[in-house]
């Protein structure tokens, strides 16, 4: 299985910015972004297909937030703007091996295998 390490988090004001990375030990197929905070179900906020071309968005986060990936280096990103308070959680990078078109699947915790130990976000007002 391929190991995934999240970095980029930390503390910034609400309407601020941040670029979460992600690095993959190996090659990986679909891969998606989640956040959680205590108490709740992990959420999908973003998903994006092998070669980059299909990406898709949590409401909450669409127009505020872009996915994308570089193969060559092994690395998914997210860019992470005009951020919220109810941004702050922890946030999860995962591995796949099918990109789904749909929303629901692409952002379901149960499509994705590998998973890495997650960056903390933390938005204050």
């Amino acid at each position: 299985q391929v190991q995934l390490v999240e970095s980029g988090g930390g503390s910034v004001q609400s309407g601020g910015s941040l670029r979460l990375s992600c690095a993959a030990s190996g090659y990986t197929y679909s891969m998606g972004w989640f956040r959680q905070t205590p108490g709740k179900e992990r959420e999908g906020v973003a998903a994006i297909s092998r070669d980059g071309s299909s990406t898709i968005y949590a409401d909450s986060v669409k127009g505020r937030f872009t996915i994308s990936r570089d193969n060559a280096k092994n690395t998914l990103y997210l860019q992470m703007n005009s951020l919220k308070p109810e941004d702050t959680a922890m946030y999860y990078c995962a591995s796949g091996n099918i990109f789904y078109r749909s929303s629901y699947d692409s952002l379901r915790a149960g499509t994705y295998h590998s998973w890495g130990q997650g960056t903390q976000v933390t938005v204050s007002s």
